[in-house]
């Protein structure tokens, strides 16, 4: 073999972005919205705060391969650590603040933690759990907060004064092997204990590259970025270390992710790029309509979790030229493996519509294929169905010190559990969860389809199918729908509005009228609880329905 002569030992590590912020952005700005106020700092700024915390984390003991947590909204802080503590050599492990309190402990004492960064406004959260955690030795609290309330705590801000000032250059960065641990996140445990994904430098720098394609979130120097999407999250879908890369500014809304605020800091920060989930960008849309607000700078914003609905899409771009793509991915997909990015062919008609609604291409670098239960490969044609399996270098091979997951690995493939299709264009679309398909008289529903063109009712703000037992044909779709106030739709009515939209024999023949749908800690609908109330017989405004 004849090698080439390129210089393949320069590692692949979160330094790089770190010191590209350093030298080639010190202007670009991370902008925060705080309680008083907008709080900017430029990168330049950032890093020094960066060089002082690295040498904080030494003070604490912390050393390369240590687990430190932060337990955080998106704010400057926190990214502080997304570069300090993986740039020492230790792990960021970002503890998810919605999960339930048996599952944080768990996660802390299986990942073995020793520090957690807390935000002051969550520490009554965190506190009475404090007890619970077995390898935590020190708690800091960032921002205003009550350090009686945990155990040996420290201040944020007085940590770092003590750490010095940069005045003898920067903090002296241990050299790292791209393959090193760099963070940790967890699955939100939707059955079993939550699995812990374990990212290294390679991973997260080649992920992060990929960001900046322009057929992907497209993150450029020009390009100021809301970052939605919690930063405890699956990295926030790569969206901080990629701005770190190319120089974007990050714009952080703290916790205030209602549509009001949000709305408001759009008009008044003028972000490009947002990512978040489905349920908010609804909420936000909601807002747009009903209040005199300029949203339109977001001409690249990301929508991931769920399935997008099409009428979102649709009705963002033609009310407030806004322009939401789909991306797909997951915890153990760092987390973006494909993104929807249809060809510009001037004219967005019902053909381009079908494809922004698709999840979109892999991109470069994950590989895709459909197997059916039998082992066989799906062909590429659009319709035929598979469990889409994926592989890559920012791909999980495996779940942190556990082995339950092992039947989730298919021969170096990673089995997503999501039944899809994939077309002659290479555009993936999800049918359904594997666990989420209705078995039908031998035949599957989708319930991910039937929700998308529920929600394409004007009079339907949420919906939600699922799968009940049926003496005939083993099950059938009740659909839980959350309407407009005042609406004039009915059930009679939403089947009408489905007829001509889907096979006459998915129309549904009951559904269930309830306030809300149900949310998991990352904003995703959480069917289990909606199949919980339905064996329990507690669903609310169930009606019946001739289809």
């Amino acid at each position: 073999m004849l090698e080439g002569l390129m210089q393949d030992d320069f590692p692949l590590t979160l330094q790089h972005p770190l010191e590209r912020m350093r030298s080639c952005h010190p202007g670009a700005q991370v902008v925060t919205l705080t309680d008083s106020g907008i709080v900017r700092a430029g990168f330049g700024e950032v890093c020094e705060r960066i060089d002082r915390l690295a040498r904080a984390l030494g003070s604490l003991g912390v050393e390369q391969g240590d687990r430190v947590a932060t337990f955080a909204w998106n704010n400057q802080r926190h990214f502080e650590l997304y570069m300090a503590v993986p740039c020492v050599g230790a792990v960021l492990h970002t503890l998810n603040i919605r999960l339930f309190a048996e599952q944080l402990t768990y996660i802390v004492n299986h990942a073995q933690d020793g520090v957690v960064f807390v935000d002051g406004s969550l520490i009554g959260i965190l506190a009475p759990l404090a007890p619970t955690f077995e390898s935590v030795c020190t708690y800091v609290v960032m921002g205003e907060g009550d350090l009686d309330a945990l155990p040996n705590a420290l201040g944020y801000e007085d940590l770092l004064a003590r750490a010095g000032s940069d005045s003898e250059g920067p903090f002296q960065y241990p050299e790292l092997d791209e393959r090193q641990a760099a963070a940790l996140c967890y699955t939100s445990g939707t059955t079993g204990n939550p699995k812990g994904v374990l990212y290294s430098h390679r991973s997260i720098s080649l992920h992060s590259t990929a960001a900046l394609m322009t057929d992907a979130l497209g993150l450029s120097q020009h390009d100021r970025a809301l970052v939605v999407v919690p930063m405890f999250h699956a990295n926030a879908w790569g969206i901080p270390h990629g701005a770190a890369l190319a120089g974007a500014d990050l714009v952080l809304p703290d916790r205030f992710l209602q549509a009001e605020p949000l709305a408001k800091l759009i008009e008044a920060e003028r972000p490009t790029i947002m990512g978040c989930v489905p349920t908010i960008f609804a909420d936000l849309l909601r807002y747009a309509d009903e209040h005199d607000v300029d949203i339109s700078s977001l001409t690249n914003a990301a929508c991931g979790g769920s399935a997008v609905p099409e009428k979102l899409m649709r009705d963002f771009e033609e009310r407030h030229k806004v322009n939401v793509f789909q991306a797909w991915g997951m915890t153990e997909t760092s987390p973006v493996a494909s993104y929807s990015r249809p060809p510009e062919t001037g004219a967005h008609d019902d053909a381009y519509w079908t494809l922004r609604a698709k999840q979109g291409k892999p991109l470069p670098w994950v590989a895709a294929r459909l197997v059916e239960d039998d082992g066989a490969h799906t062909p590429w044609d659009g319709s035929s169905t598979g469990e889409l399996e994926v592989r890559g270098p920012w791909v999980t091979s495996g779940y942190y010190n556990d082995e339950s997951g092992e039947d989730r690995f298919d021969e170096g493939w990673l089995r997503t559990g999501d039944i899809a299709s994939i077309d002659e264009h290479a555009f993936i679309q999800i049918t359904d969860r594997a666990k989420d398909v209705i078995k039908s008289g031998g035949e599957w529903i989708s319930s991910v389809e039937l929700e998308n063109e529920l929600m394409a009712h004007p009079d339907v703000i949420e919906a939600a199918v699922i799968a009940k037992p049926d003496e005939k044909w083993a099950e059938r779709p009740l659909c839980c729908v959350v309407m407009r106030e005042g609406a004039a739709a009915d059930a009679e009515g939403l089947v009408e509005h489905l007829r001509d939209r889907v096979a006459k024999w998915w129309l549904p023949d009951e559904f269930a009228f309830v306030s809300e749908v149900p949310k998991t800690s990352v904003g995703k609908f959480d069917k289990k609880i909606l199949r919980k109330r339905l064996s329990e017989d507690a669903l609310e405004g169930r009606v019946k329905v001739r289809a």
